[in-house]
Protein backbone atom coordinates (compact mmCIF):
# COMPACT_ATOMS: atom_id res chain seq x y z
CA UNK A 1 0.00 0.00 0.00
CA UNK A 2 2.67 2.31 0.61
CA UNK A 3 4.64 1.92 -2.15
CA UNK A 4 1.34 2.40 -4.09
CA UNK A 5 1.14 5.69 -2.96
CA UNK A 6 4.33 6.60 -2.61
CA UNK A 7 3.91 5.85 -7.10
CA UNK A 8 0.50 8.35 -7.29
CA UNK A 9 2.50 10.75 -5.19
CA UNK A 10 5.15 10.79 -7.57
CA UNK A 11 2.91 11.11 -10.42
CA UNK A 12 1.27 14.04 -9.22
CA UNK A 13 4.48 16.02 -8.48
CA UNK A 14 4.55 19.05 -9.78
CA UNK A 15 7.78 21.72 -10.17
CA UNK A 16 9.14 24.90 -10.75
CA UNK A 17 9.65 24.93 -14.62
CA UNK A 18 5.85 23.42 -15.39
CA UNK A 19 4.83 26.54 -12.92
CA UNK A 20 6.22 28.69 -15.37
CA UNK A 21 5.22 26.45 -18.61
CA UNK A 22 1.69 26.67 -17.11
CA UNK A 23 1.59 30.83 -15.97
CA UNK A 24 2.85 30.94 -19.18
CA UNK A 25 -0.26 28.91 -21.03
CA UNK A 26 -2.37 30.93 -19.13
CA UNK A 27 -1.01 34.47 -20.17
CA UNK A 28 -1.13 33.44 -23.83
CA UNK A 29 -4.83 32.06 -23.19
CA UNK A 30 -5.91 35.61 -21.52
CA UNK A 31 -4.33 37.54 -24.25
CA UNK A 32 -6.69 35.12 -26.90
CA UNK A 33 -9.58 35.62 -25.04
CA UNK A 34 -9.03 39.45 -24.61
CA UNK A 35 -8.75 39.61 -28.54
CA UNK A 36 -12.19 37.94 -29.10
CA UNK A 37 -14.55 38.78 -26.05
CA UNK A 38 -12.71 41.99 -24.55
CA UNK A 39 -11.16 42.73 -20.80
CA UNK A 40 -14.47 41.24 -18.83
CA UNK A 41 -13.51 37.81 -19.40
CA UNK A 42 -9.82 38.31 -18.89
CA UNK A 43 -10.73 40.26 -15.12
CA UNK A 44 -12.90 37.20 -14.28
CA UNK A 45 -10.44 34.66 -15.33
CA UNK A 46 -6.92 36.54 -14.24
CA UNK A 47 -9.45 37.02 -10.60
CA UNK A 48 -10.15 33.57 -10.54
CA UNK A 49 -6.21 32.90 -10.47
CA UNK A 50 -5.81 35.69 -8.43
CA UNK A 51 -7.72 34.11 -5.67
CA UNK A 52 -6.88 31.01 -6.23
CA UNK A 53 -2.76 31.70 -5.91
CA UNK A 54 -3.88 33.59 -2.61
CA UNK A 55 -5.97 31.17 -0.86
CA UNK A 56 -2.92 28.45 -1.83
CA UNK A 57 -0.74 31.12 0.06
CA UNK A 58 -2.45 31.93 3.16
CA UNK A 59 -3.01 28.21 3.66
CA UNK A 60 0.63 27.10 2.86
CA UNK A 61 1.86 30.12 5.76
CA UNK A 62 -0.68 28.98 8.03
CA UNK A 63 1.08 25.66 7.84
CA UNK A 64 5.06 25.85 7.92
CA UNK A 65 5.46 28.11 5.00
CA UNK A 66 7.59 31.24 5.60
CA UNK A 67 8.98 33.56 3.32
CA UNK A 68 9.96 32.85 -0.37
CA UNK A 69 8.98 29.37 0.11
CA UNK A 70 5.57 29.92 0.82
CA UNK A 71 5.32 31.96 -2.18
CA UNK A 72 7.10 29.04 -4.77
CA UNK A 73 4.42 26.49 -3.01
CA UNK A 74 2.20 28.37 -3.60
CA UNK A 75 2.79 29.34 -7.49
CA UNK A 76 3.40 26.10 -8.11
CA UNK A 77 0.19 24.95 -6.72
CA UNK A 78 -1.58 27.79 -8.71
CA UNK A 79 0.40 26.69 -12.34
CA UNK A 80 1.84 23.47 -11.50
CA UNK A 81 -1.06 22.11 -13.90
CA UNK A 82 1.15 22.19 -16.84
CA UNK A 83 2.74 19.08 -16.23
CA UNK A 84 0.02 17.65 -17.38
CA UNK A 85 -0.30 19.51 -20.94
Amino acid sequence: MQDERSSVREALRSDLPAAHLGLGVTVTALIVVASFSGPRWVFVVGGAFGAWFLLALAVIHIGSGRGWDAVRRAYIATFGWANWI
